[in-house]
């Protein structure tokens, strides 16, 4: 039986790649952009199977309106792909006021207002898989990304809280958390802060860690999320490519050492 699909930042990147790759196999996708013109290939190729919908994830009545349209076009959505988001490069002192409210709007906030839209659908129906497209930066961080990180250790905290709340009406909810991919993210899609020469060095160290096999290629993604899609149990943390792992489970071995050699301090700190 195929599915009904409501995909946001359908326009470029992964968002794209899943779109083309749902219709091909006879799903039915709402595809979202800020500018519809870059869908007509999908229009093109896919014909009614897709339902071009222009959408600023930072307009919240907006969310509301698209979702509701994309209900009452295909009569129900089985599952929300949060994909609309971009990439904020700079450190943390470089970061103007208005970089980080935009960074926090767009890939906090809007995915928050698409999924307090999509919620009420999917519990009215009983049933209903909300993917949302994080990072493994949502689990660890790396310099450079300061506000990026912080964007997506946001929607991992509201999302495991969100698929404890939304459980008990057949809903499940997912975490996409891919290491870096080459897609537009890094590249048209991202920005930068006006640089401060003190943070050459770090920058430098970042850039030079990252070699061509760093990258995943994001086409190999498809088999990997059509089984998230597909799953009766998916997960809700699903890491995607051969960086994130090693990556995270570093990390969480020295977190966890760390709060071993201050566990003591820490449990006296409660007081009885």
């Amino acid at each position: 039986m195929s599915k009904i699909i409501l995909i946001t930042g359908a326009s470029r990147g992964f968002g794209k790649i899943w779109a083309k790759a749902l219709l091909e196999r006879g799903d039915k996708v709402a595809a979202t952009a800020r500018n519809t013109a870059d869908l007509n290939d999908l229009v093109e190729a896919y014909g009614d199977a897709v339902f071009p919908l222009q959408l600023d994830v930072n307009d919240r009545d907006a969310c509301f309106a698209v979702v509701e349209k994309a209900k009452q076009h295909f009569s129900r959505i089985d599952v929300l792909i949060n994909n609309a988001g971009f990439g904020l490069f700079g450190a943390i002192e470089e970061t103007t006021e208005q970089q980080a409210r935009a960074q926090m709007e767009t890939n906090f906030f809007g995915l928050l207002w698409v999924t307090q839209a999509v919620v009420p659908v999917m519990r009215e129906q009983q049933a209903g898989h909300i993917i949302q497209v994080s990072s493994f930066l949502g689990l660890v961080s790396l310099p450079v990304l300061g506000l990026y990180n912080a964007s997506k250790y946001a929607v991992n905290g509201l999302s495991e809280t969100l698929a404890q709340e939304v459980k008990g009406f057949g809903i499940n909810v997912s975490l996409i958390e891919p290491n870096g991919f080459s897609t537009d993210w890094s590249g048209a899609s991202a920005f930068q802060t006006e640089p401060l020469e003190v943070y050459a060095p770090v920058k430098k160290a970042f850039f030079d860690a990252s070699t061509p096999n760093s990258w995943g290629k994001p086409e190999a993604t498809v088999p990997a999320v059509l089984a998230l899609i597909d799953s009766p149990k998916p997960p809700l943390h699903f890491l995607l490519g051969k960086v994130a792992l090693p990556g995270v489970k570093q990390v969480y071995a020295e977190r966890l050492a760390e709060f071993d050699e201050w566990a003591e301090v820490a449990a006296n700190a409660h007081g009885h």
